[in-house]
């Protein structure tokens, strides 16, 4: 979870802050796709279980929207890895519809 300071509004908890929220970013950025879902599994049930100050529900969400970030990133990074695939293999790009149940070609 993304640590808030406690409660001193002064420059050097306000930077500690920063500080704290930098590296929870570096840390979710190396996340592989797995692990960050995981994560954001886990943060989504804790917010809605509910029964969390404040302060520890804003950490929780910053740390979920981190997550729920890096997840589409690798999803889009995949799709377009996916696509030159299909391209390779028979020549002509064809978009192709991936939602769970059917994959029906769409062009």
């Amino acid at each position: 979870m993304v640590e808030q300071a406690g409660g001193a509004n002064t420059p050097t908890a306000a930077g500690a802050a920063g500080d704290r929220l930098a590296a929870e970013r570096r840390r979710v950025a190396a996340l592989p796709f797995d692990a960050a879902l995981a994560e954001l599994k886990a943060v989504v049930e804790k917010l809605e279980a509910g029964n969390l100050p404040l302060e520890e529900s804003i950490g929780f969400f910053e740390q979920g929207v981190l997550l729920q970030t890096r997840c589409e990133r690798l999803l889009g990074e995949a799709e377009v890895r996916f696509q030159r695939l299909v391209d390779s293999a028979g020549g002509g790009l064809r978009a192709m519809d991936l939602s769970l149940g059917e994959a029906e070609e769409t062009g």
